[in-house]
């Protein structure tokens, strides 16, 4: 008995393709990156403290009358980054508004997050439209959502009690990396929901291998954030008149200078990048030779040569809030298009 062939552009073809759902998780994983945006400008511009209080629903309506901003500033004012930094540099109303407004907008994209997801899972699952092996996969992912809010006040709360003026830099790269985790999660579901009727992808040993040498440097980029460690050399590719940087403390031993000192994680995250380089250049050719997977390639190199342009250019500049926030941006993207080609490394067919 012969086979009919299907064309790919027949009707019946598209209606197996939950396009709906995979656009809907798309957006999801788009909105996800818009907050890790966010989360740098509220980060750069230490507006992350200005509101003390975690309350999920309540917290998303913004003071409306001027004693209601008052009582917000007032509880601002009780925290030690006030009381020795903000406070003493003059900080007015005017100007908590500004950083309040920040952590504000912050906290309103993951709770819409949130609601987007859910509500819109639910209207497929109410409709039977969540294909099969995707339902655990999708519980999951809501889970994760629901984990990476508890992961953001868990960090806020470490600049909140204590003397500590800003959160721990090892809770915010967790918070950072936990975010990325997420997207990059729903942008392989998005994939693998894209592909259908062929089996979900795999990751094998290229991807597994060009994911972790990119985490290090986001890792290590995000510990550069939180110590602030980027200001303490505004050369390239010198820092300063060295190569290696002066002022390294050994004193406590090698891992405590690589997970503390300012001078060496700025070194290493400077330096790590070119082995993420090298690293994407070999998996960006295996990927090219996937038949279909060429876009993919192209978008890899694209991401990490800009990405070199603007880490430069932030150094040089001296930190400047917007190449700061570009280039974390990018540095999001360039995991987005390494996860897209670990993808398109993984398929396999039905």
């Amino acid at each position: 008995m012969s086979s009919i062939a299907v064309s790919p552009l027949d009707p019946a073809a598209d209606r197996s393709h939950p396009r709906a759902l995979s656009n809907l998780l798309f957006i999801v994983a788009a909105m996800v990156f818009a907050m890790v945006v966010i989360g740098g400008i509220t980060r750069l511009t230490e507006s992350g403290l200005s509101i003390t209080q975690w309350n999920v629903v309540t917290g998303a309506i913004p003071p409306l009358s001027h004693a209601d901003w008052a009582h917000e500033f007032d509880l601002y004012k009780q925290t030690p980054q006030y009381i020795e930094v903000a406070g003493p540099a003059g900080m007015t109303l005017s100007g908590f508004k500004f950083i309040f407004f920040w952590e504000w907008t912050h906290r309103l994209l993951g709770r819409t997050i949130g609601l987007v997801f859910f509500i819109g899972v639910a209207w497929f699952a109410v409709k039977r439209e969540i294909p099969r092996g995707f339902t655990w996969r999708l519980v999951a992912l809501f889970i994760l959502g629901g984990l990476q809010g508890a992961v953001g006040w868990f960090m806020v709360v470490s600049g909140l009690e204590g003397s500590r003026t800003e959160v721990s830099p090892y809770r915010l790269s967790a918070h950072l990396l936990f975010a990325l985790f997420l997207m990059s999660a729903l942008i392989w579901t998005v994939l693998d929901l894209r592909r259908l009727p062929e089996r979900p992808a795999r990751l094998k040993g290229w991807s597994l291998f060009a994911l972790a040498i990119l985490f290090i440097q986001l890792l290590l980029g995000a510990w550069v954030a939180g110590f602030r460690a980027g200001y303490v050399s505004n050369t390239w590719p010198l820092m300063g008149d060295h190569f290696v940087p002066e002022g390294i403390d050994w004193s406590h031993g090698v891992l405590f200078a690589m997970t503390h000192d300012l001078f060496l994680l700025h070194f290493m995250h400077r330096w790590w990048a070119w082995v993420v380089v090298a690293v994407l250049v070999v998996f960006a050719r295996k990927v090219r030779k996937v038949e279909g997977a060429r876009a993919a390639s192209i978008a890899i190199h694209s991401a990490f040569g800009t990405q070199i342009i603007l880490g430069i250019l932030t150094v040089l500049s001296g930190i400047a809030i917007w190449l700061a926030v570009l280039h974390q941006a990018t540095g999001t993207l360039l995991l987005a298009t390494t996860v897209w080609g670990a993808h398109e490394l993984g398929r396999r067919r039905a």
